[in-house]
């Protein structure tokens, strides 16, 4: 069955009919031939052995028999009635039982006929019975298409009070099957498929469906979860690969006297492993007439940031203008404040545009900007704006990307006649099989050390009853001149949660440390942008000892001087944000500490993430705890999870094979990057179907 063949509405296939396909439809989204070929089961009942009915006693399984049904009864009860159907075999007796259907199902049953029955055992005074069991004429059984390990496929209970049961299921999928298997055709090369020994397409599908044996299941499933992961690298691999040689970006020759200056005689430490390494992948790129367009992933504190102002100044060496785009104003004047300081030792003109930039300012930065006299502007989506052109961005860097739309980042490539080189920074960790799947198309740098001279952070986990030993030990680090964090996730009391709110928190804190001999900040999303850069300045100049505060702290303020971080209800925070609050403390040389308040009741997961924050301070490995925990969709958000919306395959379980299907993808788009060598018809094909189906199992044949 070619793919245009199996894009044949579900109505058409014989059992199902229009009334059918429209349950199909709404419950399962199943338009196609091709879709339902591809509802994989969602696990298996071995079916290999057949018990007597003498052997049920004391079981509470699944059991298949077979035997003779010899009586039919009808039975009144106080709600309704029940059939009820004498079931035998050479070794004993006992009852088949319907409690709806019955008109239908008493029509249907062959008296003193040879049956296979399957289901639950029930015990009831003695005697066995099995409910609304899957029933097959003997004869018909062996004659099907079927399976020892029989599938479970994924189900409503709409379709089964439909009659669309598991039974029914499978008997479609078997017809489909039995009709077109000789026309499926094979999607992957031969040569891939003889190096890998991988079984072929089609039968792949029949095993997947009616696997003969556990092997033959277990190479299905590898076989098609391979393929699923194959198509997706394939398309990331191809799109970095086509940016590479399509689009043009500027190149920058020269490593010039600004970098070295900075380099040899102003910065103030020696640069880590990782940021060398990162800085020469950089250069590298840099240095090519293709577009840069690099993801750099960085544990908090690693040290990003320099190495970010270390590639500007490889652009402004070789006459270009840079940016550095931050999703909020705290974090733009973060950025702005620590760039400046070294730009003014190198006579470079760094400015900030947000959204609080005066107009009499705004103007004068404009002209500067698209005269040439600025050198790097540093801002939040204010940058995107019409009005602001740049005489020749050359580099553009995106700190924490993922809080961008699409839109918004494409109009940063449009500032001039060619796109800019693009260097995506983020903080937030990211699982290698997640980066691999959502960042592709991308080339990625890991900064995977601290600088030197950073202590690790003590993590604690404290209950309630804990507070008064956790106030002592805050009003400790004041008295020795550190300040500390206070976090809360709600900002005002919740009915339906019984959770620590900021405001509460506020009040109790001001009276446990009173004024004039403590100074509290508080800080939240809801205050008026002046408001808070008021009480952040006082924080961050030491005016005050304890910031409260919400997540809005999670990215962007670094008081080396902070040294304790209190998060409240901790239990309500997920593992990447707990990981994102904690990193607000341990900048300086001191030692810092994380506290993690939570109430006495704790579900599974929160008590596995507050272990895993307590055991380690190693940001890729949280996030694979919260990978595991929370499913690739919820890590990266409903926006950008659709290239996750996997068939077959698991990020989670599947890494290796992952992995494997991504150097496969590589190493044949390098070979043929056109895919033009006649033994990759097939590929190319299959890739076009891709893009004509925007699904990659709705063209698969």
């Amino acid at each position: 069955m070619k793919s245009q063949a199996l894009q044949t509405p579900i109505e058409y296939l014989k059992g199902v009919g229009p009334q059918r396909a429209t349950l199909l439809r709404q419950e399962l989204g199943i338009e196609t031939f091709q879709d339902l070929l591809h509802l994989f089961p969602n696990r298996y009942i071995d079916r290999t052995q057949y018990h007597k009915i003498s052997e049920l006693q004391g079981t509470a399984t699944d059991v298949q028999l077979v035997g003779k049904i010899v009586s039919v009864k009808m039975i009144d009860q106080k709600r309704g009635k029940r059939l009820v159907a004498t079931f035998q075999d050479e070794t004993g007796v006992m009852e088949l039982v319907w409690f709806r259907g019955h008109k239908w199902i008493k029509q249907s049953l062959e008296l003193n006929t040879p049956y296979v029955a399957f289901g639950r055992i029930n015990h009831f005074n003695g005697n066995n019975s099995i409910a609304h069991p899957e029933l097959e004429l003997l004869k018909t059984h062996e004659g099907q298409l079927r399976s020892l390990l029989q599938p479970l496929y994924p189900s409503t209970e709409k379709l089964s009070k439909s009659g669309l049961s598991n039974k029914v299921m499978g008997q479609l999928v078997a017809h489909l099957i039995n009709e077109h298997q000789a026309a499926f055709s094979e999607t992957l090369p031969k040569a891939l498929l003889e190096r890998l020994k991988l079984v072929d397409k089609s039968e792949a599908l029949v095993s997947i469906h009616f696997p003969k044996t556990q092997t033959s299941l277990a190479q299905a499933l590898f076989r098609l979860k391979f393929e699923e992961l194959f198509y997706i690298q394939l398309q990331l691999v191809r799109k970095n690969l086509i940016h590479k040689h399509k689009i043009k970006g500027y190149s920058f020759p020269q490593v010039g006297s600004i970098f070295h200056e900075f380099y040899h005689k102003i910065l103030p430490f020696e640069l880590t492993d990782a940021q060398k390494k990162v800085l020469r992948e950089i250069r590298h790129d840099l240095g090519s007439p293709a577009q840069m367009n690099r993801l750099l992933q960085g544990d908090v504190g690693s040290g990003k940031t320099i190495v970010a102002f270390m590639s500007l100044l490889i652009a402004i060496d070789n006459g270009f203008q840079g940016c550095l785009m931050a999703p909020t104003e705290i974090l733009s004047v973060q950025h702005y404040n620590e760039l400046s300081k070294w730009g003014n030792l190198l006579n470079i003109n760094i400015q900030i545009l947000t959204g609080s930039t005066k107009t009499s300012s705004r103007k004068a930065l404009l002209e500067g900007l698209k005269e040439g006299s600025i050198h790097c502007l540093v801002g939040t989506h204010a940058l995107l704006e019409n009005r602001v052109e740049f005489k020749n961005l050359g580099l553009a860097i995106i700190d924490e990307q993922h809080r961008f739309g699409v839109a918004q980042r494409s109009k940063l490539w449009h500032k001039n006649e060619h796109p800019p080189n693009i260097l995506i920074m983020t903080a937030t960790p990211i699982p290698r099989t997640l980066a691999m799947s959502m960042y592709g198309d991308l080339d990625i740098s890991v900064i995977d050390a601290l600088p030197p001279g950073r202590k690790p952070i003590k993590t604690v986990h404290r209950r309630d009853s804990n507070r008064l030993s956790v106030f002592r030990f805050v009003r400790d680090e004041i008295t020795k001149g550190r300040q500390v964090y206070m976090v809360y996730p709600l900002i005002q009391e919740s009915q339906a949660l019984d959770y620590k709110d900021l405001m509460d928190g506020y009040e109790s804190i001001a009276r446990e440390f009173p004024a004039p001999q403590y100074q509290v900040s508080i800080v939240h999303g809801q205050m008026k942008s002046a408001d808070k850069d008021h009480e952040m300045e006082r924080f961050i100049q030491g005016k005050t000892q304890i910031m409260v505060a919400t997540t809005v702290i999670e990215v962007g303020v670094n008081v080396p001087n902070a040294t304790v971080m209190v998060i409240e209800s901790a239990e309500r925070f997920g593992l990447s944000q707990l990981h994102q609050l904690r990193g607000r403390v341990g900048r300086g040389a001191d030692q810092s500490f994380c506290i993690l308040m939570s109430g006495n009741k704790l579900s599974d997961d929160a008590k596995k993430r507050l272990e895993t924050m307590v055991a380690t301070n190693d940001g890729f490995e949280i996030s694979e705890v919260d990978l595991k925990l929370r499913g690739p969709g919820d890590l990266m958000g409903t926006q950008q999870s659709g290239v996750l919306q996997l068939k077959i395959a698991d990020l989670i379980k599947d890494g290796e094979t992952l992995k494997l299907a991504r150097s496969y993808a590589i190493e044949l788009l390098t070979a043929d990057p056109q895919l033009s060598d006649p033994n990759h018809n097939n590929v190319r094909e299959t890739l076009q179907a891709i893009l004509l189906y925007k699904n990659i199992w709705n063209y698969i044949s």
